[in-house]
């Protein structure tokens, strides 16, 4: 989290010097969103059902081990579920398919991981409609998630799913440039499930927990072993990681954070003294030149009974049309 970002979240006064600019932002979202429901600007239906998976905010929310979680419910519940993201950082103008010959550039670190640990397919495009039509003429996919596309209304969704940071909640809850929201916290009347992970937060109906399991080395090969580590981590809320590891009982020795979504490299890493220990997430950037003693930290989410049988009363409605 760079200054910028602690100012929102520590409300810090100097935002407020932004607040005209986050006047001109929320019209405009205002205006974009009214304008699409409103068909001002055109936007597209799929032929197989739609869930987005989003935020209000920037940062991390726990989108992606949400994302792996509800892939494998939708399995279990008989449906063919694929996946539909931007592809943040890789330079896409046209559909992609991410497979394992892939590196984070080309299509992105987070759906690298989400085609490697999902087992459903993935396609990248800024169009999440082409991206949508794409994996529906190449798939035999049945319902559509679109990772992080709550702000895309090019693309007409049936479910919207938004996921709350529940240790950050939302700041000095000011549009950006002046505070971290994508949309105004009215936007969150009209979704459709509300989650929050770790943590509370008012509006929420549900709560995630991210559950730690042993980690393991980007080789392969290494087995893990008690150890104190350095942590090194480049996602939206390294608080939350650092939370993580010590509830595993895992000490700290030291720390390198990094931007979201930093592209790391060699040389980057060489001089931090190891054992390291990161994210799963930046694991999948730094396998070409793992050493031995790095290691990553899987969480799993988990969902509330409630929020499954919501769900599965959701899908009904899918399955009786």
């Amino acid at each position: 989290m760079n200054w910028w970002e602690r100012g929102w979240y520590k409300q810090h006064p100097f935002t407020l010097l932004f607040w005209p600019l986050s006047l001109l932002y929320r019209l405009v979202a205002v205006i974009r969103r009214v304008g699409y429901q409103r068909s001002w600007f055109q936007s597209f239906a799929v032929e197989k059902p739609v869930v987005i998976v989003g935020n209000i905010s920037v940062g991390g929310t726990g989108k992606t081990p949400f994302t792996l979680w509800l892939c494998q419910f939708l399995t279990v519940q008989g449906f063919t579920p694929g996946i539909v993201s931007r592809g943040y950082g890789a330079r896409i103008t046209e559909p992609v398919r991410v497979t394992s010959l892939h590196l984070a550039a080309d299509v992105g670190d987070e759906p690298l991981l989400l085609a490697g640990k999902s087992g459903c397919p993935v396609v990248v495009c800024p169009d999440r409609v082409a991206a949508a039509q794409y994996l529906l003429a190449t798939t035999d996919c049945d319902i559509v998630i679109s990772d992080d596309g709550l702000q895309h209304y090019r693309l007409q969704r049936d479910l919207e799913l938004v996921l709350i940071d529940g240790q950050r909640g939302l700041g000095n809850q000011q549009l950006l440039p002046a505070g971290p929201l994508r949309e105004p916290v009215s936007r969150l009347q009209s979704v459709d499930a509300v989650i929050v992970n770790s943590g509370e937060f008012q509006s929420a109906q549900y709560k995630m927990a991210l559950q730690p399991v042993t980690p393991v080395a980007l080789d392969g090969q290494t087995a893990w072993q008690q150890q104190a580590v350095t942590l090194v981590a480049a996602i939206g809320n390294p608080q939350r990681f650092v939370d993580t590891v010590k509830s595993f009982g895992i000490e700290i020795k030291s720390t390198e954070f990094f931007r979201d979504h930093y592209a790391f490299d060699e040389q980057t890493l060489a001089g931090i003294e190891g054992p390291l220990l990161m994210t799963e997430k930046d694991a999948v950037k730094c396998r070409a030149f793992a050493k031995p003693n790095w290691y990553y930290l899987p969480v799993e989410a988990q969902l509330p009974d409630e929020f499954k049988f919501w769900l599965q009363q959701q899908l009904n409605q899918w399955r009786d049309n």
